[in-house]
């Protein structure tokens, strides 16, 4: 009787171990703060929507996929994954799940997946503050079947005051918390020699590049410089992307000829520009569209700013607000 009553007591004490050792919502977001925050500079993705997501698809991280597969949206492997594996009973039995090496890695690959999947392309002509609007694009464009998935996101993302943010930027990161990559810096790498040493050059810039050369401008988007003959299909098999990525991000038709020597997006434009300048005086030979692949800030924000008509011509002289 006293091996079975003490028995009993190491189970509850285990049990009650296990219970103390679950993430609450506060630790989920404190540890993973930064590395949502870094996806949105990178991405475009606001950070709430990604932190919220993620509390919600990994149970805050206290889920079986989560702890041992760093999988914290549930992404399955598909055919093109040649990374980890992990088998689980879902909608069937034993399906492949992606394993990541860190929970920044599974962040990156959610950033990544909304970007490779043209039904969300709408999505990223939001701001970055309209969690709303994100969380109900997303139900809209089939992430998840249940019809209550926009209201869990929103009541997460309000309960928690995530959407404080997804008004931050790059100077906010030294307040949060480390990265889980393992940097307490911003994760974001491009590849590049103007990198490695520390300049990253600004789109326009008069730079000498390698061809097919990826940079990261001073708006925290990755870019290429055009090459003689290049068309938006020509550049998306060169990057590996879609045709409609090419051509959304940058304002381009199906067909366009490209000049050489000129900005070329690989992820979608900003709201504003995160860099020095608050004002472009236009020069001669400009229009806007021009201003905005020499900043990277979406054509439709720039319009807004400015209070612009489509089509709206620009005169010489005249002062172009870009935040």
């Amino acid at each position: 009787m006293m091996r079975t009553n003490l028995m009993l007591l190491l189970l509850f004490l285990s049990n009650l171990g296990i219970a103390q050792t679950r993430q609450t919502p506060t630790q989920y977001k404190e540890k993973f703060d930064q590395d949502a925050v870094a996806e949105m500079i990178k991405s475009g993705v606001p950070a709430s929507i990604t932190l919220a997501q993620g509390m919600l698809e990994s149970d805050y991280g206290n889920s079986g996929l989560a702890k041992k597969a760093r999988n914290h949206f549930g992404i399955k492997c598909h055919s093109s994954w040649t990374g980890g594996k992990y088998y689980m009973d879902d909608d069937a039995k034993d399906e492949c799940f992606r394993v990541y090496a860190t929970v920044y890695e599974s962040y990156v690959d959610h950033s990544d997946f909304l970007h490779r999947n043209r039904r969300y392309a709408f999505l990223f002509d939001l701001k970055e503050t309209d969690y709303k609007g994100w969380a109900k694009g997303l139900k809209k464009a089939g992430y998840a079947t249940n019809p209550k998935y926009p209201d869990l996101l929103i009541r997460l993302i309000e309960e928690n005051e995530l959407y404080k943010f997804d008004k931050m930027d790059k100077g906010d990161m030294k307040t949060l918390g480390a990265s889980s990559k393992g940097s307490s810096g911003s994760p974001i790498t491009t590849t590049g020699t103007s990198e490695r040493k520390g300049k990253i050059p600004l789109p326009n810039a008069k730079t000498k590049v390698r061809n097919g050369q990826i940079l990261l401008s001073k708006n925290n988007i990755k870019f290429v410089k055009s090459q003689a003959g290049d068309t938006p299909d020509i550049l998306a098999k060169r990057y590996n992307m879609g045709r409609w990525q090419i051509c959304h991000y940058n304002g381009l038709k199906k067909k366009a000829k490209i000049p050489t020597e000129i900005t070329i997006y690989l992820q979608p434009k900003r709201l504003k520009f995160h860099g020095n300048e608050k004002i472009y005086s236009v020069k001669k030979g400009d229009n806007l569209w021009r201003i905005s692949q020499m900043y990277g800030v979406k054509l439709g924000s720039l319009r807004r700013k400015n209070n612009l008509e489509k089509g709206a011509v620009i005169k010489v002289g005249q002062k172009i607000k870009l935040k």
